[in-house]
């Protein structure tokens, strides 16, 4: 299992998406999940509309390639016609550890033509996921109920090639023992598993003989 540190490694509301918090989950030894926006011609990293100031997304691809594209960028994006700009700084920086998520199904048209890894979604309200045949992965989202998180549809995305990243409770405010004590029980392939939380420090301890069996090389 790898864990993805929800818009960074931050330990209050305010530093969520800022430099300082990307910059500290690569630090620790983990990915990140952020969100992707353009601003005056630029791809920035905001949860909200822009206003200026937001980090530049270039900045971050340039610290992940020093960090030798160890660790997985999962990019949400947040806004039509980013695809192009993106795929020139990927180029760029030579960054293949990477996947794209969220847009629209135009748009993910768009990204899978010109051969940007993306995830398709899964969620008890998309129950089969789009345009799944090309996605480098799946992303399980449960908004209300994971109970249809189960081992056997997750191997069963293993087994056709497909990553998954499992979206923990946490990120909808919800109870998360429950849902990562299933795991334990699981017998997966948990070098194509990630898991994005808001809480990567409790979930390197629980989680602990998955990472280490499955570190990054």
């Amino acid at each position: 299992m790898k864990i993805l540190c929800h818009r960074g490694y931050w330990k209050r509301e305010n530093e969520k998406n800022t430099y300082h918090a990307i910059e500290q989950a690569l630090h620790s030894g983990r990915g990140i999940e952020s969100d992707l926006r353009d601003w005056k011609g630029e791809l920035v990293i905001s949860h909200n509309p822009p206003s200026g100031g937001e980090p530049l997304v270039a900045d971050i691809l340039q610290m992940m390639e020093q960090y030798g594209d160890k660790y997985c960028f999962a990019m949400n994006i947040k806004a039509d016609g980013l695809e192009d700009m993106l795929l020139a700084l990927l180029e760029r920086y030579h960054i293949r550890n990477y996947f794209t998520f969220d847009m629209s199904i135009p748009q993910m048209l768009e990204y899978r033509k010109k051969n940007i890894r993306y995830f398709t979604r899964q969620s008890e309200y998309e129950k089969e996921p789009v345009l799944y045949e090309n996605a480098a992965g799946i992303w399980m989202d449960a908004f209300e109920t994971d109970a249809w998180i189960t081992e056997e549809l997750i191997r069963s995305h293993l087994e056709q090639g497909k990553e998954v990243c499992l979206v923990s409770p946490d990120l909808h405010q919800r109870p998360y023992e429950e849902f990562w004590n299933r795991f334990l029980q699981y017998k997966l392939d948990w070098k194509k598993v990630y898991l994005c939380t808001d809480l990567p420090d409790r979930a390197q301890s629980f989680f602990k003989k998955f990472i280490e069996e499955n570190e990054y090389d």
